[in-house]
């Protein structure tokens, strides 16, 4: 009976606790600020920048994250507001360390060097600066960096792990089929070191992106770009002493100097007090439902890599094709946007996810924009667009496919395992655990693969009006940057997922319009309550224990998702840090 009573309690207890988080939730998202006067908007640490509402998950039982998610659009709105807000008198830029891709951060600048204009400051101050970070603020009027402080100015880089020998070592086979000569996304598993190949694309890919970016810091910082190469090849952004004489700062200050500069560019006397309001604030304060408005743009998200079946994070192909006929049935979306950052995935999930999306453009135009990554599978599903947009470092393109089979056969006979099956027909057991994938195995996935590949350019020549031979060609597996995309006819235009959004508007003539996100972001309860398997939860404990690099690697031979058959996959993850 005591124990019946002690469940009861807890119980309660439990769901009381829920409604509060729930409650308090509710109301958090409801108030609106209200700005004062001579206001600055500041960008500082606690921000992070996401690309699509999907991302914006937060752990309702961690109470002391200060962390908030800002979506890229709302970012972008609020700049462009501030640029005629009175109460604004300048932005602020706070932040060492700042979680965002290479796009939303050149969209970000792109819209404070358009604030500029407006004749308001933007300043930005330091401590030990990320590259990203030093990248967003060295757009600012004057950059002020801590005394003891550092700049980790360097360029780009990649570095791939290679594990063939790790493999043979320990026993593990790896049977890898692919099409491609620059699909390196199983080169680790077949490769003791980097093949000519994958430098040549990576090299390109990397000195595309960086020359855009250093040309953009040196001409916002005034620096010869000869010299902004010493500069960065001698780490002098390190030492806050060459950060001033070599111009990546103008002054060294404590950061309560630094606000006292501030408070003296906007007149006030000693005894005021310098208020400040972060961009998630400042939003909180003008945004407003726009989705009960009779004519709608749907702004689709395919934020994240492609599997089959149910999800809730990445894009999982039964939950989105439910996300595309929910607009396909709405009467008020005119149009759509499809904002796709994914690196790709699964060949079969994505292309269910492209026939549904022929069957609503049948209706409905569809306008595709690109945010870090429309790659493999990422750009396969793209190819229902009416028109493209590319921002200049999207890594795009990777027209490639792959099969990869782990398998452990050495490692069970050094340590006295062996599998033997009875079969009745000829590859019965076509892939075993232990023995891997019998001859007929190997010869028939390498037909799928190469279907695959043929069905994969099929649709790229009849979206990008090309032969098989020109998109062969620069097919290949190869990953381009969005600017040479561009130049070799893989998107239509260079722009920003605004510009898609003003784009589509203007091609079913709406003047007046709504916003409206796909899929939306949980709420308070369906966090809570949303169907997280156990596979789920191992899965999060071990990249906790692991780190996200070294998880990446040990999913991609552990995880079922990622064997179910053929995979249309980018060959790395790039990130500006």
């Amino acid at each position: 009976m005591a124990n019946i009573v002690a469940i009861i309690i807890i119980a309660a207890v439990f769901s009381l606790f829920l409604i509060m988080i729930i409650t308090a939730s509710a109301f958090s998202g409801d108030q609106k600020p209200n700005i004062k006067n001579n206001t600055v908007l500041t960008l500082d640490f606690k921000t992070n920048i996401i690309d699509s509402p999907t991302e914006d998950q937060e752990d309702l039982f961690a109470f002391s994250s200060k962390q908030k998610n800002v979506l890229i659009l709302d970012m972008l709105e609020a700049i462009k507001k501030a640029k005629t807000d009175d109460k604004i008198k300048g932005i602020s830029i706070e932040t060492d360390g700042i979680r965002a891709g290479f796009t939303q951060l050149d969209d970000i600048r792109n819209a404070l060097e358009d604030f500029k204009k407006s004749g308001k400051f933007v300043y930005a101050y330091g401590n030990s600066v990320s590259q990203p970070a030093y990248y967003l603020g060295s757009v600012a009027d004057q950059y002020i960096l801590n005394p003891a402080g550092g700049i980790d100015l360097k360029g780009l880089s990649i570095e791939v792990l290679y594990m063939k020998d790790f493999a043979d070592k320990y026993g593990i086979g790896i049977q890898v089929i692919r099409h491609g000569k620059y699909k390196s996304a199983v080169e680790p598993y077949m490769r003791e070191d980097m093949s000519p190949e994958n430098k040549e694309q990576l090299s390109t890919l990397l000195n595309d992106i960086w020359s855009i970016n250093a040309k953009k810091i040196a001409t916002s910082r005034k620096i010869d770009s000869a010299q902004f190469r010493v500069v960065v090849d001698s780490l002098y952004g390190v030492i806050p002493d060459l950060s001033i004489k070599y111009k990546l700062a103008d002054r060294l200050m404590q950061k309560s100097e630094y606000d006292q500069m501030i408070k003296t560019k906007l007149n006030l006397k000693e005894k005021d007090k310098l208020t400040k309001v972060s961009f998630k604030k400042y939003i909180n304060s003008f945004s407003e439902d726009s989705s009960k408005k009779d004519n709608q743009i749907a702004v689709l998200y395919a934020s994240g890599a492609i599997y089959n079946g149910e999800g809730y994070q990445n894009v999982y192909s039964d939950n989105f094709i439910k996300e595309i006929k929910k607009i396909t049935e709405d009467n008020k979306v005119k149009a759509v946007v499809f904002r796709i950052n994914s690196p790709g995935g699964s060949a079969n999930a994505s292309d269910e996810i492209l026939f549904e999306l022929e069957q609503l453009k049948k209706k409905k135009p569809i306008i595709v924009s690109f945010g870090d990554y429309a790659a493999s599978g990422g750009y396969y599903i793209a190819m229902a667009a009416d028109k493209i947009y590319s921002e200049p470092n999207t890594l795009t393109g990777s027209i490639g496919v792959f099969g990869m089979i782990p398998y452990f056969k050495e490692l069970a006979n050094k340590n006295g395992l062996s599998a033997h099956a009875v079969t009745t027909n000829a590859n019965s057991n076509m892939y075993s655990t232990i023995n891997g994938v019998t001859p007929g195995g190997v010869s028939i996935m390498t037909k799928s693969v190469e279907q695959t590949y043929k069905r994969f350019v099929h649709f790229v020549t009849e979206n990008r009006k090309k032969s098989f031979e020109q998109i062969d060609e620069i097919g290949g597996g190869r990953v381009w940057s969005g600017t040479r995309a561009k130049e070799i006819g893989l998107v239509d235009e260079l722009g920003t997922l605004q510009d898609a959004i003003t784009y589509a508007a203007q091609k079913v003539k709406l003047k007046e319009y709504g916003v409206t996100n796909y899929p939306k972001k949980l709420t308070a309860f369906e966090q809570i309550f949303k169907d997280i398997d156990e596979d789920e939860i191992s899965a999060r404990l071990i990249k906790n224990k692991i780190g996200t690099e070294n998880y990446k690697m040990f999913e991609q031979i552990t995880n079922p998702k990622l064997q179910e058959g053929v995979m249309m996959q980018m060959p790395f993850d790039l990130k500006f840090d």
